[in-house]
């Protein structure tokens, strides 16, 4: 994973390189863990895109640095999908 401010380069198992910016970050006290939110970085605003959703160890540096971990339990994904929901509830308020 390569940072630059909000923006994150993943590179998949064939080296293909994406570019994603961050949408947010949070922590869980419930799974003990940090999260971080992807959208495409070419994504316009309204458009709908895929949100992609990884946790990460704080302690291995920022999330702009950290190694992303799947996320594979099914409740966590539940408390994931929440989170997003009440912030893009939160987005549509302002």
């Amino acid at each position: 994973m390569k940072e630059t401010d909000d923006l994150i380069t993943l590179v998949d198992d064939q080296g293909n390189e994406t570019l994603y910016q961050i949408l947010f970050t949070f922590e869980s006290d419930d799974y003990g863990k940090s999260y971080i939110l992807l959208i495409p970085a070419d994504s316009q605003p309204e458009e709908q895109v895929d949100v992609l959703a990884f946790s990460y160890d704080p302690d291995e540096g920022s999330a702009n640095e950290a190694q992303l971990h799947d996320i594979e339990n099914d409740d966590e994904w539940d408390m994931v999908e929440g989170v997003l929901d009440t912030f893009l509830n939160d987005e549509k308020l302002q």
